[in-house]
């Protein structure tokens, strides 16, 4: 299993992480999703991930990876 930590801006209040975990939890092979409002990071999860694939729900949901 492995597990990234990724850097999230735009972020602000808990429907925005929601919206992130929502995203993320969609990705195939993910496993865990904990987003961060105050530390601004997801930390994720799973099998067969790839940064790229992460980055990319995180942007289609409307916020910017760091």
């Amino acid at each position: 299993m492995e597990t990234f930590k990724l850097g999230i801006d735009g972020m602000s209040c808990g429907g925005c992480v929601i919206s992130v975990e929502k995203a993320l939890g969609r990705v195939p092979g993910v496993k865990r999703v904990e987003v961060s409002l105050e530390k601004k990071e997801a930390v994720v999860e799973g099998d067969g991930l790839e940064r790229e694939q992460l980055a990319e729900a995180i942007t289609d949901a409307g916020y910017d990876v760091r």
